[in-house]
């Protein structure tokens, strides 16, 4: 087997290729602002809202309706652990997991 060099053409249309990510890709860099993740409050409305519905009625309602739906599963005749872990987690997780990562949230940002 023998190894053969790339025809001159080949190799400057590389180069040309690579000169065209490398200046936008400049250009971006010289035009970019710092970023600041704690300081924006654009969605606060929407994040309290929706907290506020999962910590509160609606966090309820979807529990109770994933004990209904393991409940039915379990009168149709076909008993699954998961029937009755899925409401369990459900409602560990609507109830407790809401402060969890907003304090994660928090830390982290």
């Amino acid at each position: 087997m023998t190894k053969t060099a790339l025809p001159a053409r080949l190799r400057t249309l590389n180069r040309a290729r690579g000169r065209d990510y490398i200046l936008p890709a400049c250009v971006a860099l010289a035009c970019a602002g710092a970023a600041f993740a704690g300081a924006d409050t654009t969605f606060d409305p929407a994040l309290t809202k929706f907290t506020d519905f999962l910590e509160g009625s609606g966090g309820k309602i979807i529990t109770v309706l994933s004990l209904a739906g393991g409940l039915i599963g379990l009168a149709s005749g076909r008993f699954s652990l998961g029937q009755v872990a899925v409401p369990v987690g459900v409602g560990i997780g609507v109830g407790t997991g809401v402060p969890i990562v907003t304090s994660v949230v928090t830390a982290v940002i």
